[in-house]
């Protein structure tokens, strides 16, 4: 009976409670539907991935050769494409938590239910929906 209501529950849309999120539908394992309606740009996603803003490249590592001191706590980005769907990616992007409640991964479009939150990122999502979907689609672009 749980294994059902688990089924039922990631079916559920999200519930945005911060102005300015948009809301979203996972379903099994991803969320299947772009955040903005639109595919991202993968030029932009790349950018994004190696500023060390966003602190992708502070844990993983990928296919940068001209980035210096790339992470090795989580996995490498290289063929990320071939080994997470377009809606598994986004859902790692927006809340990683669901698939590990103690990962070191942010959720970077996500506001409520967090711990250790800095008062100027409070109410606020780490990335925008736009960057989220820049960011996928760099990473199902790459396969090898």
């Amino acid at each position: 009976m749980t294994g059902v209501l688990l089924a039922v529950a990631a079916a559920l849309p999200f519930a945005s409670t911060a102005e300015g999120l948009q809301s979203y539908t996972v379903v099994g394992d991803g969320i299947p539907d772009s955040l903005t309606g639109a595919p991202g740009d993968a030029m932009r996603g790349r950018a994004l991935a190696l500023d060390r803003a966003s602190t992708c490249i502070l844990c993983h590592s990928g296919p940068f050769p001209e980035t210096r001191f790339q992470g090795d706590l989580a996995p490498n980005l290289a063929g990320a494409g071939a080994r997470w769907t377009e809606g598994q990616l986004r859902l790692r992007l927006v809340d990683a938590s669901r698939f590990n409640p103690t990962t070191i991964m942010p959720s970077y479009y996500r506001t409520d239910d967090l711990r250790r939150v800095g008062k100027s990122w409070q109410g606020k999502p780490i990335l925008s929906a736009e960057q989220i979907e820049d960011i996928v689609a760099y990473l199902v672009s790459l396969h090898d």
